[in-house]
């Protein structure tokens, strides 16, 4: 995979301009850079670049509204926004048009080489997907029968991209699968959308592939800082999953991006509430929840099944969609066995 990514860097201040083409050239990259927004955006036009640095404040065109534009006709293009600004506002329209990182001023040369490595990474990610889905679908072309076993374990090795990086288990992945296609049966899905999920499950947390060993490997308490990086995970994972015509990377990413909102709305990254929360998502929430509680971790112990179902149950209608927590309860013995099925496979 490359070590090289594609740059346009745009900020009006020159000395930011030239520490940021000095720093990317220095780890081998080669930046095209803009000083006038507008220049940027006709030269966009007809060029292709894998990550745009863009300054927020700028005269004429701020740097939302120059990858808005950009964004027209380069929808995928990765980027990361300059800013002295932390308004919580400013993060979050950002966030909604798919800028992947921030920078902030004054621009630490540490800190930015770590976010050119975290975007090679979701560049990689970014290409491996693709390459992957396109031979699914070439696939796909040829017969109309059933996913072959030998991809099926390409999606198996994908869902375990995330695991390269985390501390979760094997097993927690194993788990969390099972138990989601349990609960869709339950629901009263069809055996194609148990089939689904069971296999999009496991990629709920391909996004941490993007977030820094720093953060995701913190034993202690996240700062509100870190927290906020660390949530990023679901809106990367999205954004390597989705645009596929692979039903079960297409579900991925719908379990990547929203598995981590509440039902009473007070969740992320879209604060979505109730049934607008794609079912999937819902199922998929109660899974890893109760699966992380139950397992042990670096910085706790594993809970018993009662205390985790008091905290389903008392988390019915806020955290959980109630008729799912109800029908996880009621298939506790099924759980049980999952559990049980699993059990020590990382020993």
């Amino acid at each position: 995979m490359t070590n090289e990514l594609r740059l346009m860097i745009v900020d009006d201040e020159p000395i930011n301009v030239m520490l940021l083409e000095e720093i990317a050239k220095d780890m081998g990259h080669n930046p095209i850079s803009f000083y006038i927004p507008k220049e940027a955006l006709e030269w966009a036009k007809i060029n292709t670049v894998d990550l745009i640095l863009v300054d927020f404040n700028m005269p004429v065109m701020n740097g939302l509204d120059l990858l808005k534009e950009i964004r027209v006709s380069h929808p995928e293009i990765m980027s990361i926004m300059i800013t002295a600004n932390v308004d919580n506002a400013l993060k979050l329209e950002a966030l909604e048009l798919g800028v992947n990182d921030f920078l902030t001023k004054p621009i630490s040369t540490a800190e930015f080489e770590l976010r050119l490595r975290n975007m090679i990474a979701i560049q990689n990610a970014l290409k491996t997907q693709k390459e992957f889905s396109k031979q699914l679908t070439i696939e796909v072309e040829k017969a109309t029968k059933e996913l072959s076993k030998s991809q099926f374990e390409a999606l198996d090795v994908l869902s375990r991209t995330a695991e390269y990086k985390d501390p979760e288990t094997g097993s927690h992945i194993a788990r969390v699968s099972h138990y989601s296609k349990m609960l869709a049966e339950a629901y009263g899905l069809d055996e194609k959308e148990q089939e689904i999920i069971f296999y999009a499950a496991p990629l709920h947390d391909i996004g941490k592939v993007g977030i820094e060993d720093a953060v995701l490997l913190k034993p202690g308490k996240l700062t509100d800082e870190e927290f906020d990086r660390m949530k990023l995970h679901s809106t990367i994972g999205s954004n390597i999953l989705k645009n596929s015509a692979n039903p079960y990377l297409a579900a991925g990413a719908v379990v990547a991006e929203f598995h981590h909102e509440k039902y009473n709305g007070r969740g992320y990254p879209s604060g979505l509430a109730g049934e607008e929360i794609p079912l999937y998502a819902r199922i998929v929430a109660i899974a890893d929840v109760f699966d992380a509680l139950t397992s042990i971790r670096p910085y706790k112990r594993a809970w018993s099944f009662e205390e985790a179902l008091e905290l389903i149950e008392k988390e019915k209608g806020e955290h959980f969609d109630p008729h799912i927590a109800d029908l996880f309860i009621a298939n506790i013995d099924r759980v049980r066995e999952i559990y049980q099925q699993f059990e020590g496979m990382d020993d």
